[in-house]
């Protein structure tokens, strides 16, 4: 534990952080990568590039800070973050790395304010928050090899198969090399996939949503394609590049995003664009599971050449009476005049009297727009938070 000396040393210095802001840990990040440019191939430099990774870690170190004295508040934060460090394969020596370059930096831009004892505060601080992490990821990385079909590390998948589902989107069906059974994963969790892009000076990994139900044998990961302005290098690479046949390396299963419901629980499935894939898998596992209650699939994209799995579900849709699908086009083309669809962006309040029922589970993917819209929504119409579930791609943040 901290001392009460700790304590109040680092709760003076928040103004001083909410000043300098993201210059902290751009000039961190800077600093550490110059040193250690070996960590370009864990970090993702696409995110170092737009300023979303020193965003979410400024967040996060100010949110330290700020409950530095309640610290059950950042549980929530702390378990994302762990499953996340755990798909990078994030070792607890490279806490030593970080730790060193973040004092370092408070030293160097915090010129007089960067006292013996503010500097000592602050690395007694970040010590127990690495020793935090250090154990939660460790008792993941046990959890993930101890499970039946589970490993530690990379290990190498086959693709087996590789579907278009949409103009975007393309599915990966990935088969143990080994020919060994796969750990089941949770609906809603992700793999971390590691490939080295022709493209790309260093070795990349991206975490990609599983969009199908456990099934002990092989997983699926449903890419969009993005622009390489943004951060496509490895999505691009896997449209472009990873053929049927071809050899991926992958992290066991990880996201703290899933789905706790019994078979009395209603269930809404949200999503936007590509955000409907962790929900696939949680739709699949409901369906296969034989799940009493009714299930709402409601999904909003530009238009039919966009819209990713739409014949599944519609099959999906009537063969299972529970299951009731909404869909709404934002762009609708002229081939799509046949299509089952509602113009323009999705319409919670005209569905509000047949979802917003007692027990109710709202699960919900895509934009950050899109899922402040939902937020917000359900908020408004008193949905209590512990009935709200969401994930973000991308670096840890929240709505």
């Amino acid at each position: 534990m901290l001392s009460s000396e700790t304590i109040a040393t680092i709760k003076a210095t928040i103004p001083l952080l909410e000043t300098v802001r993201t210059d902290l840990t751009r000039h961190f990040y800077e600093r550490m990568l110059s040193h250690h440019p070996e960590l370009k191939d864990v970090f993702n430099m696409r995110h170092q590039e737009t300023g979303k990774q020193p965003a979410a870690l400024f967040e996060a170190v100010l949110a330290y800070a700020q409950n530095i004295e309640n610290l059950e508040t950042l549980l929530p934060a702390v378990e994302r973050i762990a499953h996340k460090h755990t798909s990078f394969l994030i070792k607890p020596e490279q806490y030593e790395i970080v730790g060193h370059h973040l004092i370092e930096t408070i030293r160097e831009l915090a010129g007089e304010a960067a006292t013996p004892e503010v500097l000592h505060a602050w690395t007694e601080a970040y010590q127990l928050l690495a020793q935090i992490f250090i154990k939660r990821e460790d008792e993941l990385y046990e959890q993930s090899q101890s499970a039946n079909g589970g490993w530690r590390g990379a290990r190498t998948f086959i693709v087996s198969k590789k579907v278009k589902e949409s103009a975007q989107i393309t599915s990966f069906y990935l088969e143990p090399a080994d020919g060994k059974p796969v750990a089941a994963h949770q609906p809603g969790q992700y793999l971390g996939i590691k490939v080295k892009p022709p493209t790309s000076a260093n070795q990349e990994i991206r975490q990609y949503s599983l969009s199908d139900a456990a099934n002990g044998q092989y997983y699926r990961i449903s890419v969009k394609r993005e622009t390489a302005s943004v951060n496509g290098v490895v999505s691009n690479h896997l449209h472009d590049n990873v053929m049927e046949g071809d050899k991926l390396e992958a992290m066991p299963p990880a996201g703290d995003f899933t789905m706790d419901v019994t078979r009395q629980n209603p269930v809404v499935l949200l999503s936007a664009g590509v955000g409907l894939t962790p929900l696939l898998s949680m739709l699949n596992t409901l369906l296969e599971g034989g799940h009493q209650a009714p299930v709402f699939w409601l999904h909003g994209c530009e238009n039919g050449s966009n819209h990713a799995f739409s014949e599944d579900i519609a099959r999906k849709s009537t063969e299972h009476d529970n299951l009731h699908s909404y869909v709404w086009y934002n762009a609708p083309e002229e081939k799509d005049e046949k299509k089952p669809y509602a113009n323009g962006l999705m319409d919670l309040e005209a569905l509000r009297s047949d979802i917003n029922k007692p027990g109710t589970h709202f699960y919900f993917c895509g934009p950050i727009a899109f899922m402040k819209f939902v937020k917000e929504t359900l908020e408004h119409w008193g949905v209590m938070e512990a009935y709200i579930h969401y994930e973000i791609f991308g670096p840890h943040s929240t709505l």
